[in-house]
């Protein structure tokens, strides 16, 4: 049997600020832009892994949430309490720099981590957390 990873979503309140981050900064591929109910849904992902996909989507992606809901969410975004995703890559430090030069929010530097990664984390324009490392040489 076989079972992979094919999507995750990223809640997004500003899907062109995304767009701007998440194509134009980290180099994803746009794969789909969908609109429904007032909503919208787009799809990106690595060039290099064409399997995965990250979905940005509203923060709470359901025309049928209350608007406590919505404001709920809106809020643990704005504290950036929303998990994003982590990312691998084959050169840290060069992805860290092409990173802050676009001005995204540093949240961590990279460093050595004691579970055999070199890793750094920023936030995306909506305040998610992504985590990027890079495997340590043994």
């Amino acid at each position: 049997m076989d079972l992979k990873l094919a999507q995750c979503f990223i809640a997004v309140d500003d899907h062109e600020k995304a767009l701007a981050f998440y194509r134009d900064v980290l180099g994803l591929e746009v794969r789909s832009d969908i609109g429904f109910e007032g909503m919208r849904w787009v799809t990106v992902a690595s060039p290099d892994q064409p399997d995965v996909e990250i979905v940005l989507e509203p923060p709470v992606a359901d025309p049928h949430a209350t608007e406590a809901d919505r404001q709920a969410a809106a809020e643990l975004m704005a504290k950036g309490q929303l998990r994003g995703v982590i990312f691998r890559t084959d050169d840290c430090d060069a992805l860290f720099e092409k990173i802050r030069a676009s001005g995204a929010e540093v949240l961590q530097e990279p460093m050595d981590q004691p579970y055999g990664v070199r890793d750094f984390a920023f936030r995306d324009p909506s305040g998610n957390m992504l985590r990027f490392n890079q495997p340590r040489a043994e």
